[in-house]
């Protein structure tokens, strides 16, 4: 089993920043991807930005430029740095953990809510 501990979000204006942590604990393997999804009220959840154990990213169009995904490996944590922040940013956002086999572990998610 896989633990996540997310933390970061809040309320912020249009413009401001958040950094977005989560902590993996439990069974880490060595080859793993993290990722951060989010999902608005009354849309599907989508990826917004992964990071592999061997540090390859992957970045949504609609947030490239403006969000970082990054990693420490002691612990095993992913921040994800928001910059310039949108209205349409609002959602929960949720931390992802995966083995390079089976199903993904979830965190509870984070409330980021960006004010006009």
């Amino acid at each position: 089993q896989v633990q996540l501990a997310e933390s970061g979000g809040g309320l912020v204006q249009a413009g401001g920043s958040l950094r977005l942590s989560c902590v993996a604990s439990g069974s880490i393997s060595d080859s793993n991807t993290m990722a951060w999804h989010r999902q608005a009220p009354g849309k599907q959840r989508e990826l917004v930005a992964s990071i592999t154990s061997g540090g390859s990213t992957n970045v949504a169009d609609s947030v490239k430029g403006r969000f970082i995904i990054s990693k420490d490996n002691a612990p095993n944590t992913v921040y994800l740095q928001m910059n310039n922040l949108e209205p349409e940013d609002t959602a929960v956002y949720y931390c992802l953990y995966k083995h390079s086999w089976g199903s993904p572990y979830w965190g509870q998610g984070t409330q980021v809510t960006v004010s006009s």
